[in-house]
């Protein structure tokens, strides 16, 4: 029998993956991806328009493959990202969360967030607000991220826009 995701199950799954993140259990995080996973957050060519290009136009954050995600996650740790040391503290806001589809062990889902961050190092709050995409594959008996597209809205970011804060 092949796998099939319900609207409610994808809730879950995003409100999970967005738990790990706010908690920092990046490894909890990282084993929801597939090794072939794409992660992306393309830049904006002009007011309307999407960069679509990712090897020929700008992406605010672009990994083709979990590997990827994991040194980014390593530096993230170490120390040697100067960006992520301290981690700015951040909450995740899933909404409007929609199954677009979801059988056949492939499933598409659509949704909302609001990520609050608060950055100590400055001693100031910011918000970015925008549209995931999700694609989840399932894989061993779970539900795995293939790919995500993140549209940012706000795109002036006064502050870091990293994995775990956005």
């Amino acid at each position: 029998m092949t796998a099939a995701l319900s609207r409610s199950e994808a809730e879950d799954f995003l409100y999970l993956e967005a738990a790990l993140l706010d908690e920092g259990d990046w490894d909890a995080w990282l084993a929801l991806y597939t090794e072939d996973a794409i992660f992306r957050m393309p830049a904006w060519r002009d007011e309307e328009t999407l960069c679509s290009d990712p090897d020929t136009e700008l992406s605010l954050i672009h990994y083709d493959g979990r590997g990827g995600l994991e040194d980014r996650v390593f530096r993230a740790r170490s120390g040697q990202s100067v960006a992520s040391h301290p981690r700015p503290r951040c909450v995740h806001v899933i909404g409007n969360v929609r199954l677009i589809d979801g059988a056949d062990g492939i499933a598409e889902v659509a949704s909302t967030f609001t990520v609050f961050l608060h950055d100590m190092r400055a001693d100031r709050t910011h918000h970015f607000f925008g549209r995931y995409r999700h694609m989840l594959r399932h894989e061993a008996g779970t539900w795995r991220i293939a790919r995500k597209h993140i549209v940012l809205l706000n795109d002036t970011i006064p502050t870091v826009v990293d994995f775990y804060s956005i």
